[in-house]
């Protein structure tokens, strides 16, 4: 009986692998990390020639699933998805089935009936990438899910930080602002630590929640120890109404912003964006030629190439390969 039962056993296809989705930073390892930077560092020397445009992804569909405003990141993924010959389909919730009371679960089930290979989604609710993850096919990768995780941030901050400073071992970085509503903040500090990078919070008592594996102060001119002052705004829609975390922005921007006198000479600057010129951050600061906020952006374009290619394939892309689908 033990014989037959084995050969049965031998005989019962492969269970499938999971899906690869990219919901958080805690779902990746530091090799995950390290191949991730290395292909957006492959895609970004794609970019550089005359024709940008590659096949790679080319009969793949990427929807584009946003319920909350977006600039940087929903135009990043897009062009991301075009730059690799994929479909894509962008949703925003505005002028959608949602405005007449349609849930999550069921737009999802909608735009999965379009077979869609990835499903990139924001949304204000902790978890909703989850719940897209669980009922559709696609391939999931969370833009931002309330003050929970936005792990394509901290992954483009990294390329950012390795394309400036050549390292990332042994860095210290300042996250100074609204670390209690941001899920920049979150999706950072577990980047940072999974790669060796010191993080220092700063910011009002409020603001800067005990839990988090990181140093915390209120003192600002401890910024001027890290390698780089990483600036976050105030983020009021994720306020409770009526609460009040600050005396004022005036008296925030007076404490907490961040301006040259407080910087070193040469001291990098970053910001997720969007800015609040003259309350975090000074426009002196924001236009100066140690702000990293323009390379953030450009960093985001091959860093979600990167992103959508590795969870359909799950593995890295070399230049070798690159020129081998230019040529199919």
């Amino acid at each position: 009986m033990t014989s037959i039962r084995l050969v049965k056993d031998e005989l019962r296809p492969p269970e499938p692998p999971p899906k690869r989705h990219l919901l958080s930073i805690a779902d990746l390892t530091r090799d995950d990390v390290d191949r991730l930077l290395g292909t957006a560092l492959t895609f970004a020397q794609s970019l550089e020639r005359h024709v940008k445009k590659l096949p790679t992804l080319k009969g793949h569909l990427v929807v584009n699933l946003f319920y909350e405003s977006s600039t940087r990141t929903s135009s990043s993924f897009e062009l991301a998805a075009k730059r690799l010959s994929a479909d894509t389909l962008n949703v925003k919730s505005t002028g959608s089935s949602v405005d007449k009371g349609e849930s999550l679960k069921d737009t999802a089930l909608t735009l999965g009936a379009y077979d869609p290979d990835v499903i990139v989604i924001r949304h204000p609710q902790i978890g909703a990438p989850q719940l897209v993850a669980r009922v559709t096919e696609a391939h999931v990768v969370n833009a931002g899910d309330g003050k929970h995780q936005h792990p394509t941030q901290a992954l483009l901050d990294l390329y950012t930080l390795r394309q400036e400073l050549g390292r990332l071992e042994g860095l210290h970085v300042a996250i100074v602002g609204d670390v209690l509503h941001s899920r920049v903040a979150r999706s950072l500090i577990q980047a940072f630590e999974l790669v060796g990078i010191r993080t220092t919070l700063v910011g009002p008592p409020a603001l800067l929640p005990r839990e988090l594996p990181a140093e915390t102060t209120t003192d600002i001119g401890v910024i001027r120890d890290a390698d780089v002052v990483y600036v976050l705004r105030m983020q009021n829609e994720r306020m409770q109404a009526g609460a009040n975390f600050v005396p004022s922005l005036r008296e925030y921007s007076a404490r907490w912003g961040i301006t040259p006198e407080r910087l070193r000479p040469g001291q990098k600057v970053m910001h997720p964006g969007p800015m609040n010129r003259g309350v975090e951050i000074d426009p002196r600061v924001a236009d100066s030629v140690d702000s990293l906020v323009t390379d953030e952006v450009r960093s985001g374009l091959v860093v979600r190439m990167a992103v959508l290619y590795d969870v359909l394939t799950g593995g890295p892309v070399g230049v070798r390969a690159l020129a081998a689908a230019e040529v199919a």
